[in-house]
Formats: structure tokens, C-alpha cells, sequence
């Protein structure tokens, strides 16, 4: 000790300044709450064919699903038996018109999920009536298994009120691919709907191999009824960057791009023929997105559709359809091109950059550009109408039950209780009986 006592530190560290950017998704708050996805909607879950009479198991928006087909009818209920907890997937049609636990036998039917038989206990179990698993509304449409996913207890909407317009007026021939692939189901949405993405992540794709993309484009997002719209205002396809050199998408193997026209159909659908049907939609922009996470991309001759579907947190179901409005022997050609080269093109090496890009995005924290106004348009669309749903759901949402109050039994009483009889045992308690094991 020196017995000269120590200055205070009195320095004072620098505030560390913040972080540029978005933090958080809080500006959203049911956006940032939707990692498991949107309920009250409709949501394609498997091929109408891959359903049988033996039960299947599907996870939508968390929501465990069994899936069977009885007489010709699509049922889903809820993948889990009261009685321990087996998924009712790994059981089996005991009965018709039923699906039975592989466990004990509950067995229950599939309109309404009552509790009809327990195997196990005989004809006059005194459980059945009393138990029910959930049970969803169920849907086949373009070939696919559809099931609403319930907010509480309001009414189901008609899938026709969800599904793109021109999918109901329309007949088509379709093709599609099914998917399992991990990441959030908001980072394929938004990779979907993205402006920037396709020009450069997909330049090395084959699908895009002879046709070119633009360098950057000036966007704007339109709004029209549910959907929103990427609406080209400017087409820019090469640029000098300053200080590092020009960069260009054309290639003397492409096709050389029209750049005296704009087009709102494909990225280089500029003086090609387009198909009646899908002229005749007058879509303001060539990509549009829709709740709960339908997107829609206008090519001349046929239309892709990407269904988002969550599972999780960290996985979602991709469905992609192409649908094509051809009628008559060209629906056969669509179809025998489809699968001898687009399906793998397409739905396959393409789609595929799309799955690596969501796998390993981690956002946010996030900084974003000017073309992330498509991302940002889109979240508020989403915060808006999932706003509106709920409020809307909750008039639905049952009451409260009014339950009358127990009177206190007097002390009195208590002391003048009968002693113990012989089924009854010494602290009081009832012995089990018979008819208690029921």
C-alpha cells in the first residue's frame, strides 16, 4: 500500500452507435409471431392420389393431420389418440367409415372424430361418446388433398373464395412437384416474391440457359384486390458499375432480349404471343403474391404457382404448380413436355437454387435495398388482412360458460359425517370399485 488513494475512472466508453438496418420484425408483430404459419386458411397438403385407405401423417401450421380415404371421401383428424398419445397414422380401418389406434383399438369416426369403439374394452365400453379427436375440413381440388387449418371455431370459408380466380373459371392441364425443405415458410415467400433474386441467383440456371434476364429493373408494387403486384417500370439489361466495370445477363448464345418494350408477362415475354386465358386476366405485373403465401408468376403460355406451406419454425412443404389453359391435343403436348424436361428443369435445378437461398437465409437482422419493397409491401399486406381475419374470427369464439357457484359445505356438517364404511378407506378416500375403473 502506498496510502495514496487511487483516482476514480472516471472514463467514459463511447456508446456503440446502432446497428444500420432492421433489427427485428417488430414493426410487424403477427408477421414476426407467424413462424408456424397463418391459420384460417387452406392449405394444399398432398396429391389427391397419394391418399388411400391407409393413413397418413402431415404436419400443417404445427397441426398434426392424419389423412384417409373412405368411400371415395378425403377425412383429416387430428394425429394423436387421447387415450396415450399414438399417432392415429400408424394405425389402420378397422370399420368403415372409422380409423382405429394401433395401441388399444380406440377406434373413431372419421365425420365428426367421436370416440365409437374401444376394441379393447369390450361392446359396452362406458368411454365411447364421451372422447373425440378434431377434425378437419378437407378439400380436392387440381389434384390436391386441401385442408383448413382453423382459427377457433368460425365458419369455413369456400376454398373457391382462396384459390387464384382464373384456377376456378378455368379448366387446365396441371403438373407440380411436392417438397419437403427446410427453412421458414416467410424466407420462401419472400425469396418467391423477391425483385432481385432471379436476375442474378438464376443466371446459371438451365431453365434460363437461352433466355435473358435483366441487369436490374425499377419496380413497383401494386395493389389489386387480395393480391399484390411487381409491376417492370424500367428494364435496364446491362450497366456500368462505377469503379468496377460493366456487367451484363446477354450471352451471343441467348436470345436477344426486345429492349424498345416492357413486358408484365414473364421477364421476356415482350412481343410473344400470350394464351387467351391468361390475356385476358390483365394482370397489372407478371409476379403477384396472395395470403397465406400464394405466388403467382404469368409466363405466355402458363402460369406457375408457388404454395408456401408451413410446417415448423424451420421447415415448410413446397408446391409448385404449372398450369397450362391449352385445350384439346396441345394439353397433351404441355404435359409430355412438362414431364420429359420442364418438371426437372423447372421444378427441379431452378426451384432448387430457390431451396439452397432459404436454407441458409438467417434474418433478421436484415439491411435492405430498394428492390426490397416488394418484401416490405408484402408484410404489411400480410400484418393488414391476418389482422382483420382474427378480428373477424373472434365474434365466432364461444362464451364463457356460466357456471354457478359452489356453496361452502358448514363445518358442521364435516363433523357429523358417517364414519367409514367397509369401502372406504381409513383416510377417507373411496376404495376403487367396479364401476370407478370406468
Amino acid at each position: 500500500m502506498t496510502g495514496v488513494e487511487a483516482p476514480e475512472n472516471s472514463q467514459v466508453l463511447p456508446e456503440r452507435p446502432r446497428a444500420a438496418g432492421r433489427q427485428d420484425w417488430t414493426a410487424w408483430p403477427r408477421y414476426n409471431e407467424a413462424g408456424s404459419g397463418y391459420r384460417g386458411y387452406w392449405y394444399p397438403v398432398t396429391w389427391a392420389n397419394h391418399v388411400t385407405g391407409e393413413p397418413t401423417s402431415h404436419t400443417i401450421c404445427g397441426e398434426k393431420l392424419a389423412l384417409i380415404r373412405d368411400a371415395g371421401k378425403v377425412y383429416a383428424l387430428h394425429d394423436r389418440c387421447p387415450h396415450r398419445g399414438v399417432p392415429l397414422s400408424e394405425g389402420d380401418q378397422q370399420f368403415p367409415g372409422t380409423v382405429s389406434c394401433p395401441y388399444h383399438g380406440w377406434t373413431f369416426r372419421l365425420t365428426d372424430g367421436k370416440l365409437a369403439a374401444v376394441i379393447t374394452d369390450g361392446p359396452d365400453s362406458k368411454i365411447c361418446g364421451k372422447l373425440s379427436v378434431q377434425t378437419y375440413s378437407v378439400e380436392e381440388r387440381l389434384g390436391l388433398v386441401w385442408v383448413y387449418i382453423p382459427i377457433g371455431n368460425e365458419p369455413v370459408p369456400s376454398i373457391d373464395e382462396q384459390l387464384p380466380r382464373e384456377l376456378v373459371e378455368n379448366e387446365g392441364v396441371v403438373g407440380g412437384r411436392i417438397q419437403p425443405r427446410g427453412g421458414n415458410w416467410r424466407f420462401a415467400c419472400e425469396n418467391g416474391f423477391d425483385e432481385g433474386h432471379a436476375k442474378y441467383l438464376h443466371r446459371t440456371a438451365l431453365w434460363r440457359l437461352f433466355k435473358p434476364m435483366p441487369t436490374w429493373n425499377i419496380t413497383s408494387i401494386v395493389p389489386e384486390g387480395r393480391w399484390i403486384y411487381r409491376v417492370q417500370d424500367e428494364v435496364y439489361w446491362e450497366a456500368d458499375f462505377p469503379g468496377v466495370g460493366k456487367w451484363t445477363n446477354k450471352r451471343w448464345w441467348k436470345k436477344k432480349p426486345d429492349e424498345s418494350q416492357i413486358s408484365q408477362i414473364g421477364n421476356v415475354g415482350a412481343g410473344v404471343k400470350v394464351n387467351p386465358v391468361i390475356a385476358a386476366q390483365n394482370f397489372p405485373g407478371f409476379a403477384s403474391l396472395s395470403m397465406p403465401g400464394v405466388l403467382r408468376i404469368a409466363y405466355p403460355n402458363f402460369i406457375h404457382y408457388e404454395f408456401y406451406v408451413p410446417v415448423d419454425e424451420d421447415h415448410h412443404q413446397y408446391v409448385g404448380l404449372m398450369v397450362n389453359f391449352e385445350t384439346g391435343v396441345k394439353r397433351l403436348g404441355f404435359y409430355a413436355k412438362y414431364l420429359g424436361a420442364v418438371r426437372w428443369l423447372f421444378h427441379g435445378q431452378f426451384s432448387g437454387q430457390d431451396e439452397w437461398m432459404v436454407r441458409v437465409t438467417d434474418a433478421p437482422p436484415e439491411k435492405l435495398y430498394r428492390p426490397d419493397v416488394s418484401l416490405t409491401t408484402w408484410r404489411n399486406l400480410a400484418e393488414q388482412e391476418y389482422g382483420e381475419k382474427i378480428a373477424a374470427a373472434v365474434a365466432f369464439a364461444p362464451a364463457a360458460p356460466d357456471r354457478p357457484v359452489r356453496e361452502r359445505r358448514a363445518s358442521a356438517a364435516r363433523k357429523t359425517a358417517q364414519p367409514a364404511t367397509s369401502t372406504e378407506s381409513a383416510n377417507g378416500a373411496s376404495a376403487p370399485t367396479a364401476a370407478d375403473a370406468d
